[in-house]
């Protein structure tokens, strides 16, 4: 709980700061459609794979795309910790803004997760680290090397069963979550993004759930006054497998 407080103090800090200064603020509405699948190879290790596609609603333009592969491991029940490595194709962060390439980004991500529960309510602390490679660019196109920066999350997520079946269920999910950046390229924007996410799990058989949910993400940009206010639709589709 030690690394939350700090990830508090520094975003309201942040706020408080940004407060005396005046915002410019671009509202977004986004479509996240996504794949996640599960690999179980025993009861203590898995391989989680992720195929994710971003769409601006508005004027239906592509945001990016995203591979995901992490390995997890259970070291108890209520403990488990991951690492992995993701792949974005970034198109455009404005949809009025539309290039004829894309901007690849390349991280390596690790996280522990804990878990506990309160009552009928699953909880879940995620704390996790980003290292982050972003391909150069600027409006004409592709340059040379990469930016590197880092970035740490922070996300509390709960859960609560509506109603449990044979082998089906709906599940009720909230969750919060604070990223803050870090590294020497980050002058303005420690404070990175907050996302308020609220979704629904149907769990249709042992293998497959579908869920649907609204996420705010609230997101200040490398200039400091300027920031996303993304309202987003995230439609996922879990899988699970075992071996």
């Amino acid at each position: 709980m030690r690394v939350f407080r700090i990830l508090s103090l520094l975003f309201f800090g942040s706020q408080a700061v940004n407060a005396q200064t005046e915002k410019n603020i671009d509202h977004q509405s986004i479509l996240w459609a996504r794949y996640y699948n599960q690999l179980q190879l025993n009861d203590k290790w898995a391989v989680h794979s992720e195929f994710d596609n971003r769409l601006f609603i508005k004027l239906v333009t592509e945001n990016l795309f995203v591979i995901r592969v992490q390995a997890r491991h259970k070291i108890r029940d209520n403990v488990e910790v991951g690492a992995g490595f993701a792949y974005f194709s970034v198109a455009t962060q404005a949809p009025e803004i539309e290039t004829d390439f894309m901007i690849p980004e390349y991280r390596g991500q690790q996280d522990i997760t804990l878990k506990h529960t309160l009552g009928k309510v699953g909880f879940s602390h995620r704390y996790q680290i980003e290292e982050r490679f972003i391909h150069n660019a600027d409006k004409l196109g592709l340059r040379e090397g990469m930016t590197f920066y880092l970035r740490f999350r922070y996300r509390i997520q709960g859960d609560y069963n509506l109603w449990e079946g044979d082998k089906r269920y709906l599940k009720a999910i909230i969750s919060d979550e604070i990223m803050v950046n870090g590294g020497n390229k980050i002058i303005k924007n420690t404070f990175d993004q907050n996302r308020i996410y609220a979704g629904l799990q149907l769990g249709i058989s042992p293998a497959f759930a579908t869920e649907v949910g609204y996420l705010n993400s609230f997101q200040q940009r490398a200039s400091g006054t300027d920031y996303f206010n993304r309202n987003i639709i995230r439609v996922s589709i879990y899988h699970k497998l075992k071996i």
